[in-house]
């Protein structure tokens, strides 16, 4: 069967191997498709692969050789799902392969707003370490974690690996999700209540209807001025004209961001002049180990489909 990744070049620049998914069939990976090649490229092909290109109602319906869809990433929202499914054509997705990667950026968002090294290890190596020395009191205060509160939305596999983060550095965890779960030693909260109380708030949901802007003017005029939004999960969970205004009124400490609600931003993204707004471009899946189990779960999907057994449908 013919196999076409339409956009696989964030995935795999060249460092790892297509090979799990070069052994089902006859392989063409591009490392980004344009719109106005997408049915060029997509004709012929019973599976298509795709990260961020999408295959809307029309161009689904305008290939009738395509038998299966899968997606380089957690999300489908880039596929008409249903239009796929009216056709008998699954959509699969890979849940699981970058749950450590994402916790781990979390973190890392984290300290660096609470330690700055980044901050003062150019300030050492300018000739200021005296200088730098004295902002630990002043511009870049330090802020001990342990004993404070990580209050983390979205109680999935990611939120689950920031739990075991945050209380391994002997923080207090409370969650608030859309179904409450077996969580040791975590404390369950209405999300008021989590906004309110937590000296850290990490997003860790999906983004739908109900959770669009769900950090929004009122959310955050509930955090403590001296708390630290982090934001892993979908940039749409944000206002972000409500943030950057927090941030730069001195409302919020800090805010560590890997994703917009446009990406790449527009120059006036409030977001990128914001106080103490640290801003990575939606990286925090891209570990190798992470892409490298990202295209073997691609390749066990379609071998799955392939065997009359598809697994990780997201249309249903």
């Amino acid at each position: 069967m013919k196999i076409v990744v339409l956009d696989g070049g964030t995935t795999n620049p060249g460092d790892i191997s297509w090979a799990p998914l070069e052994a089902l069939g006859d392989l063409t990976v591009y490392p980004n498709t344009p719109p106005e090649l997408l049915l060029e490229r997509a004709r012929g092909a019973g599976a298509l692969i795709t990260n961020r290109v999408r295959l809307d109602r029309e161009t689904v319906n305008a290939l009738p050789e395509l038998r299966y869809i899968g997606t380089l990433s957690i999300g489908v929202n880039q596929v008409d799902g249903a239009a796929a499914r009216e056709r008998g054509i699954p959509l699969c997705n890979v849940p699981y392969y970058c749950v450590e990667a994402v916790a781990q950026h979390a973190l890392s968002l984290l300290l660096c707003l609470t330690s700055h090294g980044e901050s003062y290890s150019q300030a050492v190596r300018r000739g200021e370490w005296s200088q730098a020395e004295a902002e630990a009191a002043g511009a870049w205060p330090l802020t001990e974690l342990w004993g404070k509160k990580l209050g983390i939305v979205g109680f999935g596999n990611i939120g689950k690996a920031m739990a075991r983060l945050g209380q391994a550095l002997g923080m207090e965890v409370l969650l608030s999700s859309r179904t409450e779960k077996e969580a040791p030693a975590c404390r369950w909260v209405d999300l008021d209540t989590l906004f309110r109380e937590s000296d850290v708030v990490s997003l860790h949901c999906p983004l739908t209807p109900q959770t669009q802007g769900l950090v929004d003017a009122r959310r955050l005029g509930l955090m403590k001025p001296t708390a630290f939004l982090i934001n892993t999960a979908r940039g749409g969970l944000v206002r972000e004209q409500a943030l950057a205004d927090a941030l730069n009124q001195g409302r919020l400490a800090g805010a560590g961001l890997d994703v917009l609600a446009q990406e790449p931003p527009a120059p006036d993204c409030p977001l990128l002049t914001a106080r103490n707004c640290l801003v990575t471009p939606h990286v925090a899946w891209a570990s190798r180990e992470a892409r490298e189990r990202l295209i073997q779960t691609v390749a066990d999907n379609f071998a799955a489909f392939l065997q009359g057994r598809p697994q990780n449908v997201a249309n249903p």
